[in-house]
């Protein structure tokens, strides 16, 4: 199985994820264009994708899924609440209706030879998820816009193989920045962004020799620095009780604005 975030953050999101006849893409928040050349430098078309997955609605994850859709007509899946959104947002009729996949949260399904489970996520959203895809030997999550986690997550994520997990904001650089009030608190909420913290928090609940490598993504411009981000999850895992130490794990951080190197496991 292969990996690639194209982009990660506010400013748009896309993650390819696929093994040798299946290719997938998990959001389309960045251009056509973008996510075309993209993955040329991955050796693919985007002819060659066999689904979209879309978290949510949210700008940043669909503003070039209707081109993309329109012009390969490639099918979309995600959630029924995610796809009556998407249809609003779709005014110009960009997506056929054949195109839409509908999934039930918690119940997997097959695209080619992999093999996609769900779970809900806590956003703000109108019925966000996040995914795991499985070969059958290895599996991959990306898990980003949650505002908070639960067991179930920690289950959901358990024994995986590669994981884009979020790791937005520094608390402390958003409670002093310049953000309004109303933005900061949601944000901060239950159905706002993990804190770097946090994140450190729930990696520390799934670590396990076979995680090859962690991409934190959609770090917060503003709210954040790469550096920051990877410092405070490093330090979480390396002062956690646990047997592990982030030299442990191949820790990196995902772009905001380019394509990260093409992880294979």
């Amino acid at each position: 199985m292969r990996l690639q975030s194209f982009q990660s953050g506010s400013n748009g999101n896309a993650v390819y994820i696929g093994s040798e006849s299946t290719h997938l893409l998990l959001d389309a928040g960045i251009s056509c264009k973008r996510i075309t050349e993209a993955l040329h430098g991955t050796g693919l078309v985007p002819q060659d994708l066999n689904g979209i997955l879309i978290t949510h609605e949210h700008s940043d994850h669909v503003s070039g899924l209707f081109v993309l859709a329109k012009k390969y007509g490639i099918p979309v899946y995600g959630s029924e609440g995610t796809l009556a959104a998407v249809r609003e947002i779709d005014k110009a009729g960009c997506i056929r209706e054949e195109q839409y996949r509908v999934i039930e949260k918690g119940v997997p399904f097959s695209i080619g030879d992999l093999t996609v489970n769900t779970i809900g996520t806590s956003h703000d959203a109108r019925d966000p998820v996040a995914y795991r895809i499985d070969d059958g030997r290895k599996s991959m999550a990306v898990m980003t816009d949650l505002g908070t986690f639960t067991e179930d997550t920690v289950r959901f994520l358990s024994g995986v193989n590669g994981l884009l997990l979020e790791s937005n904001h520094d608390v402390r650089m958003l409670e002093t920045g310049p953000y309004p009030y109303v933005l900061k608190r949601r944000i901060l909420g239950d159905f706002g962004h993990l804190s770097n913290m946090a994140c450190g928090t729930l990696l520390n609940r799934i670590l396990d020799p076979g995680l090859e490598f962690v991409f934190l993504g959609h770090l917060s411009e503003e709210n954040n620095y790469p550096d920051i981000a990877l410092l405070t999850v490093t330090q979480s895992v390396d002062m956690a009780e646990n047997e592990y130490h982030s030299s442990d794990f191949n820790i990196r951080i995902a772009s905001r604005h380019h394509a990260s190197e093409l992880v294979s496991i």
